[in-house]
């Protein structure tokens, strides 16, 4: 567990966060720029000393300003990855990865090298120079030797970032490994809300240097008071397993806890567990299902909406307990009559699987 109440003050910005977090998994932190998403990492790391507050790695304290504990940055075991790899452009994949070992923090036992390499299938790259690597390997690179400093915290800002829309979608795949895999929580700060989609189980969100929401992922995404849901592409993110796939038609019944999903996709295996993304956009409401091409239609209630300009208002709904979000016109919701508490058939035009 990550528990941090910190506090920073510069001039014109202040960063005040109080923040328990998982011990396990990834959580993002995300917000408008300037919101002190990097700053965040910058003082968990210790790399700001002006820093005041607390700040404990599964009970252990790393800062306790109180009773003057301060360990600096590089007795801390944790690990960093940038929107640079920053590699050592005169070694190859195999010296920077020996570099990291040697760097090992904390008392624990080294890591061997050839789990890490394996996880993030650099095997390889060993014997290339960072300038025969492409953008996405070398943040693999990048990522494998800081897991081989041994963390028990790793710290990624914007990784993909400088990457184009090729090289992510080639990272992507190792990151979600990192998800499946890794013992130790990792701290992921990104503005790209699909990104956070398809990795984070926790999130942050950061305005003007304090938190306006902490909590699992489903659960921060449908909240109506959110900056995030003015966004165009506001969504949530359900978690289904296979009911079925029909190969005639590449289509894959999912199933959640509030009814089923169609969706196209390549062959799955039946009970296999899959995240989904559904934009509100892409929800629309009517008092009873209703035969046409939308395939998927999901009883509901509606828990609560608020107005958007322009004339438009966002709901949250219920499917069984799961949230779902629909954005639809002022005038179609006065037509619909609709308000908390209705009963109302979800048309789901489009299901995204994020994998």
């Amino acid at each position: 567990m990550i528990e941090a109440r910190l506090a920073l003050r510069h001039p014109g910005f202040a960063l005040d966060v109080d923040l328990v977090l998982p011990g396990r998994g990834i959580t993002a932190v995300c917000g408008a720029s300037g919101a002190g998403k990097t700053t965040l990492l910058r003082v968990v790391a210790g790399l700001e000393k002006r820093a005041d507050g607390v700040l404990r790695i599964d009970g252990e304290a790393w800062q306790d300003s109180a009773a003057g504990v301060f360990v600096p940055p590089h007795r801390r075991a944790l690990g960093m990855v940038f929107q640079d790899a920053a590699l050592f452009p005169h070694l190859s994949v195999r010296d920077n990865l020996a570099f990291g070992q040697r760097r090992m923090r904390g008392a624990g036992r080294a890591p061997e090298t050839a789990p890490v390499i394996e996880l993030l299938g650099i095997g390889h790259l060993l014997e290339r120079r960072p300038e025969k690597l492409s953008g996405g390997e070398q943040q693999r690179v990048a990522i494998a030797r800081a897991l081989l400093t041994g963390p028990r915290l790793l710290l990624m800002d914007e990784p993909l970032a400088a990457l184009d829309e090729r090289r992510k979608a080639e990272l992507l795949p190792w990151l979600d490994r990192l998800h499946d895999e890794l013992e130790i929580p990792l701290l992921y700060v990104s503005h790209s809300l699909p990104e956070v989609a398809r990795l984070a189980d926790h999130l942050v969100v950061l305005d003007g240097g304090r938190t306006l929401a902490t909590g699992p992922l489903g659960e921060v995404l449908p909240r109506l008071d959110l900056p995030l849901s003015r966004d165009e592409d506001a969504f949530v993110v359900i978690d289904a397993s296979v009911g079925e796939y029909d190969g005639a038609y590449a289509l894959a019944r999912l199933d959640f806890a509030g009814g089923a999903l169609w969706a196209t996709s390549a062959p799955r295996a039946p009970g296999s567990r899959v995240r989904v993304r559904i934009q509100a956009r892409d929800v629309s409401l009517a008092h009873a299902p209703q035969q046409s091409s939308i395939m998927n239609s999901v009883a509901t209630r509606i828990v609560d909406f608020k107005p958007q300009e322009p004339g438009r208002i966002l709901a949250r709904l219920d499917a069984g307990g799961t949230p779902l979000l629909a954005r639809l016109t002022r005038k179609s919701a006065e037509l619909l009559g609709v308000a908390p508490g209705m009963a109302i058939y979800a048309q789901i035009k489009s299901v995204a699987l994020l994998d």
